[in-house]
């Protein structure tokens, strides 16, 4: 990534002065300069506009019935309903948004309509169901009574099932902001702002917005029935605005500043002994401990977590209940139940996540433009997290999916020309998009080869017969190309907004940043280039999860420094080891966060830091053009054909390391030798930690009845583990009755005597969950090192060379 300095610098001289004063009024404590210059860079000029974009309260709210006649006829609708004592029935969609909007209806309904009795509601199951209207569903509804149902975050393209639920005697209302069908469906009304113009203000809601919009409509033209505020119900709305990663501006930022306001009472109440109003959130917020003041509170605890049931469990009915209930008890069963949901999804994310890794290197990426990944074994639910993840990383759309249990290997164009692929076997998943590409169009052209499909320019859902997987990678990809669209590194648009100082850094410019939140598409949280700054005080461990246990997920802390002041600020990089942090001086990118949970409960006062995105070679870094580039002499063979007895100016490294000392070493040892360095370690082999222990004690029973010794490499190879597991190893075995010798012939077991297991029972427990514990780390690391992409390599050698450079002049490397 190539970041300037000078660009951010130009920028700040081309803020007006009337502007930064203009700003400067509705910051009033602040200087005011960081604010103006961002919101200029972003096209927030207006000053008449200013303070309703930085303060929800002087922002004048749009109508609800700027839907126009669409808006008219669901109220009128519901007043029938409501008059006639009909059975209403909401249908809701599993993910975040879906569920808020679904006890945004069931809480805001529930003023007019007898909940449970006259109110009731349906959510798909995502394992089995798809997006949107179902006759299965609707058989149910129908046999519960009902005659007419609310959709929200779906049923703007279910044609076929609307006109199937007017057979069974049910009128629809649909609420959605999906894409629209060609024709308006035959629905008593459809409210979706994809008829407004994209400059509306109510143009970019979400699911939930707009079923909060519905509600006020309901409000307003029957303002003596409801029992409740109106604005009860933000608190869910800004969960599912910020969750459903829409565009926040216009009154989807209103809404979600307004709700965000509400949503940091419940933990607050809770800690304080106050019933909170809405028990669920209050726990979930403790849960992962979010303080409920901050959007990435919802986009990285909450939000998360509401989607993770359904991926995991399928069904996300109790989410409702979770989010509505106001019986503690019930509600904090409902969370924690969340919260393990959570846990799960975590590691199927991380495991399908090395796997796709896996099978990319595998490819020739130089010629994919869209990756269409497919596996029998691949978990539906958390596919579109991982399709994201590669996306960004990649550079590329991304669609993976899942084949049930058919034998891909038998998918092929020649299969499918002769007739034996399994035609009627679907494939189906997610796709997400990057670098402004329309995913929903790319696809949405291949529809003749498709079985369903919906979503957004930038997420969908789709699925198609297995036999038309070959046809269809081909087709996107060679669409892509045809537009001409960059396929490019997703760190060119890692921009930085501003260049700071550590002496800059605190309370101050985070007040100035906090201006600009909520932050979404359109107007993304601040990057921060600093430069000529470094690390010191650096280390890492595993995260733990609510109950103290140890999550398989790295994070590095430190402390930065440069040199405006003598004094440091703390941060942290996440997924990372502390080996990777360069040692001399850099330029980083980072993001300016804080986090009121732990510190309020210790009442301290909020804890700033920095969030590191990216280290950058230091900008007066001159004196690196003489030091030997990774580029020239590292190599990746990991899963390469390469030949096992490389030329004599490679030097290759087979076993995959645990830690960076070992990594490093190699790199020092290359150029001191003026050779390349191959990478060529394979992935490594994750054999359950109990089993290795089985194949330790199978092998301390051989060597003691054969009175045979086993060098530590054969150990090593053996059971495919380091010295440090191999150490507790041995002390287990002594507690089984096991001596363990060293000599020049290696390692030998003698079995001495039989041990009364009752008497070491505790020790030898604990000693064997030790050595459990140390196998799954290091398995960890392994799969860390061998997935770990070559950039990241070159970046922590070029770090090592140049410190060594420092000591000691380099040779040149031969070619």
């Amino acid at each position: 990534m190539q970041i300037s300095s000078v660009g951010a610098s130009q920028a700040m001289a081309k803020t007006p002065a009337w502007f930064v004063q203009a700003v400067q009024q509705q910051a009033v404590g602040l200087p005011g300069h960081y604010a103006a210059q961002l919101l200029w860079q972003r096209g927030i000029r207006d000053p008449e506009k200013l303070a309703g974009f930085l303060h929800p309260q002087f922002y004048q709210p749009t109508s609800p019935f700027e839907f126009g006649q669409e808006m008219q006829w669901a109220v009128g609708r519901l007043q029938q309903a409501r008059n006639q004592d009909e059975v209403v029935a909401i249908w809701g969609d599993f993910d975040a948004d879906g569920i808020t909007a679904t006890a945004v209806l069931w809480d805001g309904l529930g003023q007019f309509f007898s909940q449970g009795d006259r109110l009731i509601y349906y959510i798909p199951n995502r394992l089995i169901e798809s997006h949107g209207l179902s006759p299965q569903g609707l058989d149910r509804l129908a046999a519960q009574g009902c005659q007419l149902v609310v959709t929200c975050d779906t049923g703007s393209t279910n044609l076929a099932e609307i006109r199937y639920a007017q057979t069974l005697g049910m009128d629809v209302i649909v609420t959605d902001h999906h894409t629209l069908p060609s024709e308006r469906p035959a629905v008593t009304a459809i409210i979706n702002p994809r008829y407004l113009l994209p400059t509306h203000p109510l143009a970019h809601l979400s699911g939930v917005a707009i079923a909060y919009k519905l509600v006020e409509a309901l409000y307003q033209t029957w303002p003596e029935v409801p029992q409740q505020s109106l604005t009860h119900l933000l608190d869910l709305v800004a969960i599912g605005l910020i969750a459903d990663l829409v565009q926040l501006t216009g009154d989807c930022r209103y809404l979600a500043q307004q709700g965000i306001e509400q949503l940091q009472q419940h933990l607050i109440n809770h800690e304080a002994g106050v019933k909170p109003a809405r028990p669920g959130i209050a726990r979930l917020l403790e849960l992962c401990k979010k303080s409920g003041d901050r959007p990435t509170d919802i986009s990285f605890g909450l939000g998360p977590r509401i989607n993770a049931v359904s991926r995991i469990q399928g069904d996300a009915h109790f989410c409702v209940e979770l989010l509505t209930s106001r019986d503690e008890q019930r509600c904090q069963q409902l969370a924690e139940e969340t919260e393990l949901a959570n846990m799960r999804r975590k590691a199927l994310q991380r495991e399908v996540t090395y796997q796709v890794k896996d099978r990319l290197s595998q490819l020739d990426l130089s010629t994919t433009s869209v990756i269409v990944l497919v596996d029998t074994q691949w978990p539906v639910g958390i596919l579109g997290l991982v399709a994201g993840q590669i996306a960004q990383e990649y550079g590329r759309p991304t669609i993976l999916l899942n084949a049930d249990s058919l034998d891909l290997d038998l998918v092929t164009p020649s299969s499918i020309t002769e007739g034996r692929s399994q035609s009627s076997a679907l494939a189906r998943g997610s796709a997400r998009s990057v670098n402004q590409i329309d995913l929903y169009q790319l696809v949405q052209d291949q529809a003749h080869l498709l079985h369903s499909f919906g979503g957004h320019p930038f997420a969908a859902g789709l699925s198609l017969p297995v036999a038309n997987l070959p046809l269809f990678t081909e087709a996107v990809n060679r669409q892509l190309r045809q537009q001409n669209c960059g396929i490019t590194s997703p760190a060119s648009a890692n921009q930085a907004d501003l260049v700071v100082t550590v002496a800059e850094l605190g309370k101050t410019l985070f007040r100035e940043l906090k201006l600009l939140e909520p932050c979404g598409m359109g107007n993304p949280v601040p990057k921060l280039l600093m430069q000529n700054c470094w690390f010191e005080r650096a280390w890492h461990r595993n995260s733990q999860d609510w109950q103290g246990r140890k999550v398989q997920y790295i994070k590095t802390e430190f402390v930065l420094r440069d040199d405006s002041t003598s004094i440091c600020f703390p941060g942290v990089w996440w997924g990372h080891y502390k080996e990777e942090l360069p040692s001399g001086r850099c330029d980083v990118v980072v993001e300016l966060d804080f986090n009121t949970y732990e510190n309020r409960r210790r009442g301290q006062t909020p804890h700033y830091e920095v969030r590191l995105l990216e280290v950058l070679p230091a900008s007066n870094a001159a004196l690196l053009s003489e030091i030997p580039q990774p580029a020239d002499w590292l190599v990746d063979w990991r899963e390469d054909l390469k030949p096992t007895t490389p030329d004599t100016d490679v030097l290759l490294m087979t076993q995959c390391p645990t830690n960076w000392a070992e990594l490093q070493a190699w790199f020092r040892r290359a150029v001191q030798e003026g050779q390349r360095l191959a990478i060529a370690y394979p992935s490594p082999s994750l054999v359950a930690p109990t089993q290795i222990w089985q194949q330790l004690i199978g092998i301390a029973k051989y060597l003691s009845r054969t009175g045979g010794s086993a060098t530590l490499s054969q150990l090593h190879e053996k059971l495919g583990i380091g010295d440090r597991p191999l150490q507790l190893g041995f002390q287990a075995l002594h507690l089984l009755g096991f001596a363990v010798t060293h000599s020049d012939q290696g390692f030998r077991v003698e079995y001495q005597a039989k041990v009364d297991l009752t008497s070491v029972e505790m020790q030898l427990t604990e000693v064997v969950q030790q050595f459990l514990g140390v196998v799954q780390e290091e398995q960890f690391r392994r799969q860390y090192f061998y997935q770990v992409s070559l950039s990241t390599l070159q970046a922590v050698a070029h770090q090592t060379i140049l410190l060594q450079a420092h000591r000691s002049p380099q040779p040149q490397l031969t070619e």
